[in-house]
């Protein structure tokens, strides 16, 4: 490698600097063409190198002739002078949109500086290190600092309740920019934090601080984020704060303890290693560093950090066989992620003991490890200089057009600079070169972190034979026979079939090596079942799907344990073989026994759902769409093996996909808001309170906790906000438009297909009025209706509903609502009829199956009966018994508080839970065999009758006589 203006520019990347040297020479007057010929040369250069130099160039001729007078592009530093440039530049601002201006052209000046010298070889990248990170604090902190001025104008000073001191905003610098590292086109990982808890003081109305630092938490995210015809300044994500997006926008000191003692991941320690509180230290950063250091640092040597990093980095290989990168030099093997991960795991293992280890700068984190002999010198040597090497090829890959990649270019232009500015002769030289690099980090890696590797074992030569001789059927049967293979010959038509489909298509010859690899395995390994064609069939759908995917057939072929697993769960069900075959995306779960049949706990969806959208930029709505749905089937495949393999009842089954459906669900609302608050602003009541003011209701199987797989979601919108009034953004909207688009863009996020599928369906014909009602309801809307309107059955249907999505006040009204209309009194003879009805018209419309059969969920004894009689004692009994029969959705609890409310006798109740039980396991097992829930009229007699019975004396005698008036 040579100085990079040493090589001369190429035909190609000549003729493209000429054709921009004079669209340059067009926007400039006399004066500064001059100059610039007398610089032509330099210029030149840049402008073959960079797009966005050049365009910035193109785009303000003066700033460039400003930067070749002043010469600051041969200053090696320049950043200890930024925060004093951006008060200048501030001085006479005096709105929000002059201070994005002003924000964006300071930006664009300093970032190109930092590329100039970078891409003509006059900086180290530690000096681009420096000057892209402190260049980034000062213009969040001077966007805080003009926004706190004028927030304490206009609602007073926020004072701490217990110390009466004035309270500002820390802001954590996270990542790249907390370890003073950044990249040239990053986006920005920032958490916001405050003291204490308090009022404003002096301002034309009070706010609590929490509202206070909401609203400025906000506006610094605009001023910063926001898309304006100067550009953006930085793309910011805070989701790394506490709960994510489901967690308020600002915390205090003391929520952030709580979150971290009682609710911190292991990942957040990973990520919090680099948190750095932004601006001058003082004594409010000093504690929160101090009161966050034990979570992030363990006292004792922990290897349990392995574990977690290990787990992190096969998730991110999974993500690049999702997404097919290649050449990405951040996350694939022997990446930028790798070495961080080497000093992270190490630091996070030893920091809590070895103070001098808790290092943010990742140059200087390796240095550490070296002067304490956690690392060789040579393996220093190795990290250090490849490190460096990589975020040189990150910088200038972002240079070229100010964009956020890490993928090595395809195209010839983008290539010759690449080699240009990284000072070789040829492409092929540069990525020899980085191969090398590449090659001796995940060497380390691999000693340091480990991967999961499984050693194949020789399959026996027959099998081979048998796939890759191309023999026809009558031929293949012998040798089946001669293996006391069952079903030779059948099985030998559909393998030779199998062979045939798999020969048509356009495989390549890396796909073709992995096939030939992976069918004798998957051949001697299938004949082992006791129905071989009939799981070789539901294989055959995968094959098929993944066939001109090699990286999934290289993957089935290499890790013989991940083969087994496909085989055992194919064979348990055909949903599973479905569910591989829509998305091969899944396979990467069969890596890892361990994790497949362990699915990850209730109270840790939501948690899990964060971790995963954090891989995916905040503001692609296509991939955080595609993200939601590549998590949903990831964890039904969990939740699936669990089954089958009989680690998790029915019950937990169901727990496990609702919970599950309630995180997504969150996601998808909190995904919505964010769409549509930025484009149209807060409603009033948000504004005022710091609350979306918005709820969503489950009903169904939702709602009663009884989601099976493939359910759809039954759902009601409301909200809180009552009367007129318009949001606060530049396209504003009437508070009831707002509301209405929200729900219509919660329910496109889960609706729309994608190649990863549909989220959920969504169905909302629970709402009032129905298909014709309006799609979110007004809290008191919600009431009248019940009240006033509904049907019976609507009320039956609100027996099983409860709130899954809220903020405590509006929930707090819904319960309220809930429990008022339940316990309202009937007159039970009309009820029963009415439910009675109800009952017959369905049986007569959706019955299915003969007179000898049994329709689990319609027949005479089957699970709407069931539903019934808990709905009918709801409504019949719970004016008598509110706090008991209004409290739960679900029908074992509802049976459960019979008993205990004295209408039901134990016995009754065991009778009907183990009927409903009964009745929902086998139409379980059903929809896991892809069979209709329609079963023989044999099985289920005793727990059929009961039911009936039961039916007969709540309800039918209930029923009022055929000559006697209803009420």
């Amino acid at each position: 490698m040579t100085s990079s203006t040493a090589i001369p520019l190429p035909a190609l990347l000549s003729e493209l600097a000429a054709k921009q040297w004079r669209r340059l020479l067009e926007r400039a007057d006399a004066q500064q063409q001059a100059l610039f010929l007398s610089h032509q040369p330099m210029l030149l250069r840049l402008l073959a190198l960079s797009d966005f130099v050049a365009e910035s160039f193109i785009y303000s001729p003066a700033m460039l002739a400003e930067l070749l007078t002043s010469e600051r592009y041969l200053q090696a530093e320049r950043s200890a002078a930024y925060p004093a440039l951006l008060q200048t530049a501030l001085q006479h601002v005096d709105s929000e949109d002059s201070l994005k201006r002003v924000l964006r052209q300071f930006r664009r000046e300093h970032m190109v500086l930092i590329a100039w010298r970078e891409l003509l070889g006059l900086s180290e990248v530690e000096e681009s290190f420096k000057h892209l990170s402190v260049l980034a604090e000062s213009l969040i902190m001077a966007a805080y600092d003009w926004l706190y001025t004028k927030m304490c104008r206009e609602a007073g000073t926020p004072i701490g309740r217990e110390s009466g001191e004035p309270q500002r905003m820390l802001i954590f610098g996270m990542g790249k920019l907390g370890g003073g590292e950044l990249n040239f086109s990053s986006d920005i990982d920032l958490i916001f934090a405050y003291p204490e808890r308090g009022f404003t003081q002096g301002g034309r109305r009070e706010l609590d601080n929490q509202s206070f630092f909401t609203r400025l938490g906000q506006q610094l995210i605009n001023a910063l984020h926001q898309q304006t015809a100067d550009g953006q300044v930085y793309r910011v994500d805070m989701r790394l704060r506490p709960f994510g997006d489901s967690g308020p926008l600002v915390a205090s000191f003391a929520a952030l303890e709580e979150y971290y003692q009682q609710h911190g991941r292991n990942w957040e320690r990973y990520a919090m290693v680099k948190a750095r509180i932004m601006g001058p230290e003082n004594d409010d950063s000093r504690y929160l560093m101090q009161m966050l250091k034990p979570f992030i640092y363990r006292r004792y040597v922990d290897f349990g950090a392995i574990d977690a990093l290990r787990k992190m980095k096969g998730m991110i290989v999974a993500e690049i066989r999702r997404k097919g990168l290649k050449n990405d030099i951040k996350l694939g093997a022997g990446g930028i992620r790798d070495v961080e991960f080497i000093v992270q795991a190490h630091q996070l293992i030893r920091g809590g003991r070895e103070p001098e280890l808790q290092v943010r700068h990742m140059p200087a984190a390796l240095r550490a490890l070296q002067q304490h002999h956690v690392l060789t010198d040579e393996e220093y040597q190795t990290l250090s200089s490849g490190y460096h090497y990589l975020r040189r090829v990150e910088n200038i890959l972002q240079e070229i057009a100010d964009q956020q990649t890490q993928t090595l270019p395809d195209n010839d232009r983008d290539r010759l600079r690449v080699t240009v500015a990284m000072g070789y002769h040829s492409w092929e030289e540069f990525a020899q070169a980085l191969q090398q690099v590449h090659a001796a980090i995940h060497q380390l890696f691999s000693q340091v972190i480990g991967e999961q590797e499984e050693q194949e074992s020789d399959v026996p030569t027959a099998w081979q034979d048998m796939w890759h001789s191309h023999l026809p059927a009558e031929d293949l049967v012998p040798l089946l026979q001669q293996q006391n293979v069952a079903e030779a010959e059948k099985l030998a038509t559909e393998l030779t079939h199998l062979r045939d489909e798999c020969l048509h298509r356009p495989i390549g010859p890396q796909g073709r090596e992995a096939l030939g690899k992976l069918m004798p395995r998957l051949l001697s390994l299938l004949v082992q079942d006791a129905a071989p064609t009939e799981l070789l069939n539901r294989i055959r759908k995968v094959l098929l799907h993944i066939a001109t995917r090699s990286a999934y057939l290289q993957l089935l072929a290499e890790n013989p344990g991940a083969l087994k697993q496909l085989l055992k769960l194919c064979a348990a069900t055909p949903l599973v073989a479905e569910q591989l075959a829509r998305y091969p995306v899944l396979l990467d779960e069969l890596l890892d026994p361990a994790q497949l049949y362990n699915p990850t706990p209730l109270n840790q969806y939501r948690d899990e759902l964060r971790q995963y959208l954090l891989r995916v930029p905040e503001d692609d709505v296509e991939q955080q769409m595609e993200a939601l749905r590549q998590f949903k089937q990831i964890q039904l495949l969990k939740i699936v093996a669990a089954d089958i393999a009989g680690a998790l009842p029915l019950m937990k089954v169901s727990d496990h996909l609702t919970w599950l459906a309630e995180a997504l669900l969150t996601e998808a609302v909190n995904q919505a808001w964010g769409q549509l608050t930025a484009r149209h602003g807060l409603p009033p009541l948000s504004v005022k309170n710091g609350e979306k003011n918005f709820a969503v209701i489950a009903y169904g199987k939702l709602g009663g906790i009884e989601l099976g797989y493939g359910s759809d979601l039954d759902v009601v919108f409301i909200h809180a906000t009552e009367g007129e009034g318009y949001t606060n953004g530049d396209k504003p909207l009437s508070v009831r438009q707002f509301y209405v688009r929200l729900a219509q863009k919660i329910i496109h996020l889960c609706e729309t297909r994608t190649t990863s599928g549909i989220l959920y369906e969504i169905d909302m014909e629970l709402r009032p009025s129905g298909a014709s009602g309006m799609l979110v309801s007004t809290l008191n809307a919600y009431e009248h209706y019940l009240q006033h309107e509904a049907w019976v059955w609507e009320h039956q249907a609100l027996v099983r509903s409860r709130a899954v999505y809220g903020d405590a006040a509006l929930l707090a009204g819904f319960e309220r609502v809930r429990a008022e209309i339940l316990s309202q009194p009937r007159e039970i003879h009309s009820l029963a009829k009415s439910v009675a009805d109800m009952r017959n018209k369905m049986r007569k419309h959706l019955l299915r199956g003969t007179a000898d059969q049994f329709d689990l969920k319609q027949s005479a004894g089957g699970m709407i009966e069931i539903e019934f009689i808990a709905q009918f004692m709801v409504l019949a009994y719970a004016a008598q018994n509110p706090a008991l029969l209004t409290r739960w959705s679900d029908n074992v609890r509802i049976f459960e508080s019979c008993v205990e409310a004295g209408l039901l006798t134990e016995e009754e109740s065991i009778t009907l839970k183990k009927a409903y039980l009964a009745i929902r396991d086998r139409a379980h097992r059903c929809t896991l065999s892809g069979v209709t829930r329609i079963i023989d009229g044999q099985e289920l007699q005793e727990e059929r009758a009961a039911v009936v019975a039961l039916w007969h004396k709540l309800i039918d005698r209930q029923l009022p006589a055929p000559d006697q008036p209803i009420q």
